[in-house]
């Protein structure tokens, strides 16, 4: 969910910038890899002083941290409209074949930040964060948890395989597929 836009002149002018240098982090990220991404760096590509950086994010780490807070929050509020859409699961499908289409740059980005949470405990929490939405997507599709846990782990394989396969499945493949992973759950 979206916080409400504060009222005060100059919080509003905070969190513009917050979102021009995470917008800025992204770009750095699709274009140039996660190993890119510097203050300094961030800075250049938001058109800013690098104090700019330091003072809304002290460490790269913290711009991470935003840039795939960020992205989860796009990626829930979809699954919240696919959740409530007439046909949740052919829905979610059209949100998990975009990997191919204009929002691949995008989510080669995504990709890098969750992949580096391996690594870095401080974006875990946005892995897990997913991790728990989706599970909450499919619980009423899927009863048992741990059949839910298989379905949880073929949704992601499946935005992977839309984003990486070079004839990658259509939103009719990826229903088909998770319709046949429910039905037999």
């Amino acid at each position: 969910m979206n916080a409400p836009e504060p009222t005060d002149g100059r919080r509003r002018k905070g969190e513009r910038r917050r979102r021009l240098l995470i917008e800025a982090t992204m770009r750095v990220i699709e274009r140039d890899g996660m190993g890119a991404v510097s203050q300094r760096g961030v800075a250049q590509e938001a058109g800013v002083p690098p104090s700019t950086v330091t003072y809304y994010f002290p460490a790269v780490d913290d711009l991470l941290v935003a840039a795939l807070t960020a992205c989860n929050d796009d990626y829930l509020e979809r699954l919240a409209e696919c959740a409530a859409a007439p046909d949740p699961l052919a829905q979610v499908a059209r949100l998990i074949s975009e990997s191919t289409g204009a929002r691949r740059v995008h989510v080669a980005a995504e990709y890098e930040l969750f992949l580096m949470a391996g690594r870095r405990p401080a974006l875990r929490p946005e892995a897990a964060r997913w991790a728990d939405a989706l599970d909450a997507f499919l619980a009423p599709h899927v009863a048992d948890p741990v059949e839910r846990a298989g379905v949880t782990a073929a949704v992601d394989g499946l935005f992977l395989r839309c984003f990486c396969a070079p004839d990658p499945p259509g939103a009719h493949e990826v229903h088909a597929v998770l319709a046949r992973l429910i039905r037999s759950g």
